[in-house]
């Protein structure tokens, strides 16, 4: 299940991207379908651990074009282990919430991305998310959970002090907010309620069948109730006279591929072997108890 609209995001073969706080890596995945060189960072060494496994398995499944890379590391978003300028593209989705220095973690992303390179941010919408901590403080009030609700143009402002230029904004998973209502009304870690179990198979098979009822259906209610507020942004070109006094913005990006080097190394678990596409069903499922608002 991705929040980034690829249609609105385009990735071309061989460019470098950063998915900053992975996750799960269903981002980070698709990058590498579409033959990026991906590298997924995140602070969670179990999930970072999946993911090289999983990026094993689509390797070894044939899954990523000729070219393609991905790495997977351990990392701290506010301190990137990158050069400057590394990254032809930035992704980082349902992360924001959780990070006291938003600010700092926007800094970090402008430096390492490339003149002219695009970002995609999403984060819980505002109005979904009021009801989800309404209903219940555990949604929240966890180690690591959300500490802030973003308002659109709260965030839209920050991005632009950060030297950032939105071109597009959109909302996603309209299905999924009443998921997440439900699951705060009967308690968020009470997986046993009926109306909970109920919509989790709705969800589940929505992911897995893409039937067009239901497709139709988000699409109507992704502008009323979609769970994330997604923008998409890039990072203006130095003027020429500032550029002239610098090195080549395509020069200073060659350090990347080296910086991403060791990551490559992350071992793959011996379960790798298996086809990524053998565990469809799990991950649909991993992607609804994951979906935009949970926390990490």
């Amino acid at each position: 299940m991705l929040t980034v609209d690829f249609s609105r995001f385009p990735l071309a073969p061989g460019d470098r991207v950063l998915d900053l706080g992975c996750g799960a890596g269903r981002h980070a995945f698709e990058c590498y379908r579409r033959g990026a060189q991906v590298v997924a960072l995140d602070q969670n060494g179990d999930e970072i651990r999946e993911v090289a496994k999983w990026f094993a398995a689509m390797k070894e499944a044939g899954e990523a074009p000729a070219g393609a890379s991905a790495t997977a590391m351990e990392g701290d978003a506010l301190a990137l282990p990158f050069p400057d300028d590394s990254f032809d593209v930035v992704i980082i989705s349902e992360v924001m919430e959780h990070i006291p220095d938003d600010k700092g973690v926007l800094a970090e992303m402008v430096r390492v991305l490339r003149p002219g390179g695009r970002i995609a941010v999403t984060v819980p919408r505002y109005g979904p998310e009021k009801v989800c901590w309404a209903l219940s403080d555990a949604y929240h009030e966890v180690e690591g959970g959300h500490i802030r609700i973003y308002r659109g143009d709260e965030l839209l402002g920050k991005m632009r002090e950060a030297g950032l230029e939105p071109y597009g904004t959109h909302h996603a998973h309209g299905l999924h907010s009443p998921y997440w209502w439900l699951k705060c009304a009967f308690g968020v870690d009470n997986d046993k309620a009926l109306p909970v179990q109920a919509y989790h198979k709705l969800l589940v098979w929505d992911i897995m069948k893409k039937p067009l009822a239901t497709r139709l259906a988000e699409r109507a209610l992704n502008p009323v109730i979609g769970k994330s507020f997604v923008v998409y942004a890039t990072k203006p070109h130095l003027p020429e006279t500032s550029a002239a006094a610098g090195p080549a913005a395509d020069g200073a990006s060659e350090p990347a591929k080296a910086a991403a080097t060791p990551g490559a190394k992350a071992p793959a678990r011996s379960g790798a072997k298996a086809p990524a596409k053998s565990a469809a069903k799990t991950s649909a499922k991993t992607s609804v108890k994951n979906s935009a608002g949970a926390a990490k």
